[in-house]
């Protein structure tokens, strides 16, 4: 049973130090980091799924005015390399 407990530390010491070279940026990492790690470095407390940003609405008024913004923008751009 000792034996077996001190197998058990030494799994948990070498997963500590794991952890203390991720936290401290040492060792190998690739790729993004972890959402643990990102928000531990951040001002701000990542976003839950409950706080999820609201997108912003846009009248149909609107879209269609930007509709049509786009079509005369896209019609210079055409004027521009027929000429």
């Amino acid at each position: 049973m000792l034996s077996e407990l001190r197998t058990e530390r030494e799994q948990i010491e070498g997963a500590i130090i794991v952890l203390e070279r991720l936290a401290h940026g040492h060792g190998k990492r690739r790729g993004r980091p972890p959402a643990w790690m990102s928000a531990t470095k951040s001002k701000k407390p990542s976003t839950t799924n409950d706080e999820t940003p609201k997108k912003r609405a846009v009248s149909p008024e609107a879209r269609a005015r930007m509709a049509q913004a786009q079509r005369k923008r896209w019609a210079a751009k055409r004027a521009e390399a027929a000429s």
